[in-house]
């Protein structure tokens, strides 16, 4: 998981763009991603697509792709080896059951932590929400996405979908992405978030 560190400790969010935006348009989350994949020194982006990288492309933010969310902890749960886009396993366990209402049904995801992560200063209480839904290998990136979460004090965690992003390996093959597992799936066209990368 070692790709995946180094490059959650330089983002924690990113995405892709057909067409400049406007700076007021965008969000923080937004603006950070874009200053992010510009800067050559921490853009997963190959050298090739860097040179004509002008911006993200998002959809528009939807204030009601944010929920609130009831965390079902796990404490038993076993660790087990999460398959990514290449040989590497990654060492996760199921930290809880997220449940939450979106366009007026009721949808359940897995939210992870990582062996690795969790032993990484700075990231303890890090988690890892990876999903799929309708959207993706149309508007979105085929694999799916991920959201980047922290382990709550209370029974509660708020889900932002306008923060979900692609892995790396959506930008450039050389990186191991965890495959989102089919238990995550989410049957709505979640229209938030990330694009599909069209220069790769």
């Amino acid at each position: 998981m070692k790709n995946l560190v180094l490059f959650l400790l330089v983002i924690f969010s990113f995405g892709c763009t057909e067409s400049k935006k406007m700076i007021g348009d965008e969000t923080p989350f937004q603006r950070k991603m874009n200053a992010e994949f510009k800067d050559a020194s921490k853009s997963p982006l190959k050298a090739k697509d860097l040179k004509i990288f002008d911006g993200l492309d998002f959809f528009p933010y939807d204030s009601t792709f944010v929920v609130t969310a009831t965390l079902k902890r796990t404490p038993n749960s076993e660790w087990f080896q999460m398959k990514t886009s290449t040989d590497r396993l990654s060492t996760e366990r199921v930290l809880g059951v997220l449940t939450f209402q979106l366009k007026g049904k009721s949808y359940q995801l897995n939210v992870y932590q990582g062996e690795e992560l969790m032993q990484t200063e700075g990231f303890e209480d890090y988690l890892f929400l990876p999903f799929l839904d309708n959207t993706n290998g149309t508007s979105t990136y085929g694999g799916g996405r991920y959201i980047d979460l922290k382990i709550p004090e209370g029974h509660t965690i708020d889900i932002d979908f306008n923060s979900a992003y692609n892995p790396m390996c959506a930008y450039n093959e050389k990186y191991s992405c965890p495959i989102v597992p089919r238990a995550n799936y989410v049957d709505l066209e979640i229209e938030a978030g990330v694009k599909a990368y069209k220069n790769h």
